[in-house]
């Protein structure tokens, strides 16, 4: 259910002649085993560490009556990242800690087992960024963020997506139901439920999901409202749900943008949104010191057109990581 990621999985273009002012993200990432047997390295004082974990899986899905595929994004992400030039300050360090597998359907072992790996990067040091996968990603990922958590300290997630993902898991969990498993998770905690999602689109959520966000406090903006015209207010909104909570985790469901931008996902959005007001309010989120990790999800190869999508995922990881404070 672990696999490290192999040497030869980071390769690209070399510019030898520019020395260290020409090197590129292959050529400074460093490989982490994450297995019982060998001691993870703690992240030193003063320094920064982002750690790429990839989760293979599209059993959740699958699940959701999707189209599957988003198992094998993981590695085309790291290829689309592979040769992004390396304009980090050098107390920063990038890692790659392998993959998460999901075997014989076995979806919620495979989030436990994620959630794991995701506290031991964070119990390190490590800022975390998970390759999904579909969005049942989110919910392995946040079994391993309640440790980042100290004391009183509240969660805050803000999720760019076309969907709430508040579907019922009474019959068994999906990708459409990792935000209410959440919710209910905080709620035998005694912790509050502080969820904004942007990028709803009224068609793919039925009245009974605006309901349910509607009893669960969800704060949201529509696909229609997340325009570069409306910036500034949307910044504003933003930064009022940021001055809630002491801690963010980030979700993005490539499913957000419009089919033009993101034709390889799970669900497919015609009236989607553009990728750069997505990119503004995300660099806004980064910079205000309270990110504690990020998820990128829903890539689905198969049906992507000229890696398309898997760069739009890659550039919006890099952007992140530039801007993580």
């Amino acid at each position: 259910m672990y696999k490290p990621t192999d040497a030869q999985t980071w390769k690209g273009r070399v510019d030898a002649a520019d020395g260290e002012l020409g090197l590129r993200w292959h050529q400074v990432m460093q490989l982490l085993r994450l297995s019982p047997d060998q001691e993870l390295p703690q992240v030193a004082p003063g320094r920064r560490g982002v750690a790429f974990l990839g989760f293979c899986c599209d059993e959740g899905v699958r699940r959701n009556q999707g189209r599957v595929g988003a198992a094998s994004a993981p590695p085309l992400i790291r290829q689309a990242m592979a040769s992004f030039a390396n304009h980090l300050s050098s107390n920063y360090s990038l890692h790659d800690a392998g993959d998460v597998l999901v075997l014989n359907q076995h979806l919620e072992e495979a989030q436990m087992q994620l959630g794991k790996k995701v506290q031991a990067l964070q119990e390190h040091g490590y800022k975390t960024i998970v390759l999904g996968g579909g969005h049942e990603t989110a919910y392995g990922h946040f079994l391993g963020l309640q440790s980042g958590l100290q004391g009183e300290e509240t969660l805050g997630i803000i999720n760019f997506d076309a969907h709430f993902d508040l579907r019922s898991y009474a019959n068994q969990p999906s990708s459409g139901t990792p935000f209410l498993q959440i919710a209910d998770a905080l709620e035998k905690q005694n912790k509050d439920f502080n969820y904004l999602c942007l990028g709803i689109q009224e068609y793919g959520n039925t009245r009974a999901l605006f309901n349910t966000a509607k009893n669960l406090g969800t704060e949201y903006v529509l696909a229609q409202d997340l325009h570069m015209f409306k910036a500034e207010a949307l910044k504003t909104d933003v930064q009022a749900f940021l001055s809630k909570v002491d801690k963010v985790y980030v979700s993005i469901d490539l499913d957000v943008f419009a089919a033009g931008y993101a034709p390889g996902v799970s669900a497919p959005a015609a009236m989607g949104v553009q990728p750069d007001i997505v990119l503004l309010l995300l660099q806004e989120i980064m910079k205000s010191g309270k990110v504690l990790s990020l998820d990128v999800v829903e890539l689905n190869p198969q049906f992507d057109i000229d890696s398309r999508t898997a760069k739009l995922a890659a550039s919006l990881i890099y952007h992140s990581v530039m801007n993580w404070r």
